[in-house]
């Protein structure tokens, strides 16, 4: 399903990396950039917009979302509040309001907006910037199953796309919200050892990005369990086995799993749930 004039108008609200990954997907994949809006306070954000995608930019919320079937809330959760102030009336009743704004409930967004508003959560990843992203939606109490479908049909341009039940977006936030940074850290991590061996930057990190995503699609492709996958890459008293252990050691297992922990209990406390 494309997200296509027939659907009606997009409108998305904050012009930041995500609005811009996702809006680019979406006439990537052939939604005309007329059925697209957005809205910043950065005139020069909007520039953007119009300038390489031609896509429609307001300063404007109120007047922006007049007519728009789907209303994408791309603000920081700081500004959430303003936000919804200043949409509360001006949304058409069926509108589908999508939020990827990080630790906002749907509760909070359909208590600001009425009462009744038709809202879908997401949380996507920034891999969208390349088409590659991760995102988890969850309905609120007025969504229908065609809203999910519309929410999911906006998103998959930029990625893949699961349903979660709200209670677990927490979780997700803390795992493939956050998870990029990781993956990061690790590439970063490798790229030092590569240094200190001497070897060639720019062979270095070929190298390791392409082991990275080589690890991943090996795992997507294959529906290997990564323990038997990590067991069939490594020889006993070999060198992988010799890098297995010295992480062991150090308990880095656990570490991670205390990181993980870590960002999934902030994410509810953003939200209230903690």
């Amino acid at each position: 399903m494309t997200m296509s004039v027939e659907s009606g108008i997009v409108c998305f609200i904050g012009a930041g990396n995500m609005a811009e990954a996702l809006v680019r997907a979406l006439v990537r994949a052939g939604t005309p950039p007329a059925s697209l809006r957005v809205t910043d306070v950065l005139p020069e954000r909007l520039q953007v917009f119009r300038d390489d995608l031609g896509v429609a930019g307001f300063a404007d919320n109120a007047a922006a979302v007049r007519g728009a079937g789907v209303v994408v809330l791309a603000v920081k959760p700081q500004k959430m509040d303003a936000v919804l102030q200043g949409l509360r009336g001006a949304l058409a009743p069926d509108a589908l309001v999508l939020s990827i704004a990080a630790g906002v409930t749907c509760a909070r967004l359909e208590a600001a907006l009425g009462g009744a508003a038709r809202v879908v959560r997401a949380m996507p990843n920034t891999p969208a910037l390349v088409a590659a992203g991760a995102a988890a939606i969850c309905p609120g109490a007025h969504a229908t199953p065609a809203d999910l479908d519309r929410a999911e049909a906006l998103l998959r341009p930029a990625g893949i796309v699961a349903r979660v039940a709200e209670a677990d977006m927490d979780a997700v936030t803390a795992l493939s919200g956050s998870g990029p940074a990781y993956v990061f850290l690790l590439v970063e991590q490798m790229l030092a050892a590569a240094a200190g061996f001497g070897l060639d930057a720019a062979a270095a990190r070929k190298l390791v990005i392409a082991t990275v995503a080589g690890a991943a699609k090996l795992l997507d492709e294959t529906g290997l369990d990564p323990r038997e996958a990590r067991r069939r890459v490594t020889s006993e008293k070999g060198t992988t086995d010799a890098a297995i252990r010295a992480m062991e050691a150090r308990d880095v297992p656990a570490a991670l799993r205390g990181a993980f922990d870590a960002a999934r209990r902030r994410a509810a406390e953003l939200s209230g749930a903690a």
